[in-house]
């Protein structure tokens, strides 16, 4: 049972990015980077000083955002 404890469900894992650098992929193409501000548990996400990319180039600087869970794709730290 010791292995167990190391696992982490992804909530947790989301919940130790809060406050740093994440970047979010969307369905549709769409990148996102920004602060993660704040999330629930249908993954909808709150960031701070959010850019919208397009292939690695910033298009757009959007301030705070609100992100709906159901079009993510990934995050990453």
């Amino acid at each position: 049972m010791s292995g167990q404890q190391n696992v982490q469900r992804p909530l947790d894992a989301l919940g130790k990015a809060v406050n740093s650098p994440v970047l979010i992929k969307l369905k549709g193409e769409r990148e996102f980077r920004g602060i993660l501000k704040s999330f629930d548990l249908h993954m909808n996400l709150v960031l701070n000083d959010a850019e919208e990319l397009e292939k690695g180039e910033i298009m757009r600087r959007l301030g705070t955002v609100l992100i709906r869970g159901d079009n993510i794709v990934y995050i990453s730290p």
